[in-house]
């Protein structure tokens, strides 16, 4: 490495850690991401074992019978019973969580699909399918049919593998997500600092007087903002691993799956952290450089934060999977990639294509940033 271009960088950095707003944003979003594992968790097992006294109260537009009565005493359904007219007077007031009508043998269960609703519906359903099996066996037995070798001529039971879960891997890739905007956030004030800051302190023209190539000015800053960036990608990705060790046995949702991020994964988080922190490094360069303040570039890059984060949470929620095109869309190439590999899945044309788009991106930003960097009306703009 040329010796200007080093000092270029070890004044980057040496500037990037004696400042406490530059440190403060490294670490400001990695140290939320176990808060976030472990407040997700706990969510999760809350919702598992949510008290059946806050969804039980059933409205019943019917007179229930002997057989039905006992039932809902064993599965602790309070019974509310009435016209429908006052069955959904109730149920309009809160007072009850679903309610039933029955036309025949058809029972309908109506609910809004609210949160309590919905575990309101399921516990109705197992009611009814518990109901249907007595009927079903009273009816063969009163026929002189051994109940036992109709109702239970299969028998099905579940094996618990190891392996992922929904919850583990929507934790996972939850926690993933946090890293890519943590990096994103990270890239910005630096970025900031070094392009706009030093131009308002009027310490980059001071820098130009010296006999230092423009390309070394800048390869050096890139390379800074860089290091900030990675690092606090790797910081995020560390603090991501041990939350998953914690949740591991912390809750019971995680018992007998395998919570952790693989070997594999890991390494492929690193490959894309290190891409990621290239290619928003440099983007946030090339947009702080035509600002002239450090408030317009701040204003300029806020942005940047959910045009990182967006597209790729809604990615996440509607479970996307990696394609050829996608892997070439720059911030959701990254994230899609990962949870694909994260599940298993490892397509080595989706994973180069990646690389390849990533380091024509990069390759883009950088000429971007020399142009700017040449440009006398962008370097001393007032």
């Amino acid at each position: 490495m040329p010796n200007n271009l080093l000092n270029i960088l070890k004044k980057e950095i040496r500037e990037l850690f004696r400042d406490k707003k530059s440190l403060v944003m490294m670490l400001i979003i990695p140290i939320f991401i176990p808060l976030v594992v472990i407040g997700i968790s706990a969510l999760f097992e809350s919702e598992l074992d949510k008290d059946v006294n806050e969804y039980n109260r059933i409205g019943f537009a019917y007179e229930l019978s002997d057989t039905e009565k006992l039932l809902a005493k064993e599965m602790k359904i309070k019974v509310v019973t009435g016209t429908i007219e006052e069955v959904k007077e109730e149920y309009t007031a809160g007072n009850i969580n679903i309610y039933i009508t029955k036309e025949d043998n058809k029972y309908t269960i109506n609910t809004d699909g609210s949160d309590n609703s919905v575990y309101a519906a399921n516990l109705m359903d197992i009611y009814f399918n518990t109901y249907k099996e007595y009927l079903q066996q009273t009816y063969l037995e009163s026929n002189n049919i051994d109940s036992d070798k109709v109702l239970n001529i299969i028998s099905v039971e579940q094996n618990l593998i190891e392996q992922d879960n929904f919850y583990a891997d929507y934790i996972k890739n939850y926690a993933f997500l946090f890293i890519i905007m943590a990096i994103t956030v990270s890239a910005t004030y630096p970025a900031t600092d070094t392009t706009a800051g030093e131009r308002e302190r009027g310490t980059l023209e001071t820098l130009l007087t010296f006999p230092i190539k423009s390309r070394d000015i800048i390869i050096g800053k890139f390379l800074g903002v860089s290091i900030s960036s990675i690092i606090t990608g790797l910081v995020s990705l560390i603090l991501a691993i041990s939350s998953l060790f914690i949740v591991k046995d912390m809750f019971s949702i995680y018992e007998g799956v395998n919570v952790l991020y693989s070997p594999l994964s890991i390494l492929f988080a690193v490959i894309v952290i290190i891409a990621y922190s290239l290619f928003i490094s440099g983007l946030c360069i090339a947009i702080a450089s035509t600002s002239k303040t450090f408030k317009e570039a701040q204003s300029a890059l806020t942005p940047l934060t959910f045009i990182s984060f967006f597209p790729s949470m809604i990615a996440f929620m509607l479970q996307t999977t990696t394609t050829p095109l996608l892997s070439i869309i720059p911030f959701l190439n990254f994230t899609v990639i990962f949870t694909d590999i994260n599940s298993g899945k490892i397509d080595i044309l989706n994973i180069s294509l990646m690389i390849i788009s990533s380091i024509i991106y990069i390759s883009i930003v950088f000429i971007y940033i020399i142009k700017q960097y040449k440009s006398e009306k962008v370097l001393f703009a007032k």
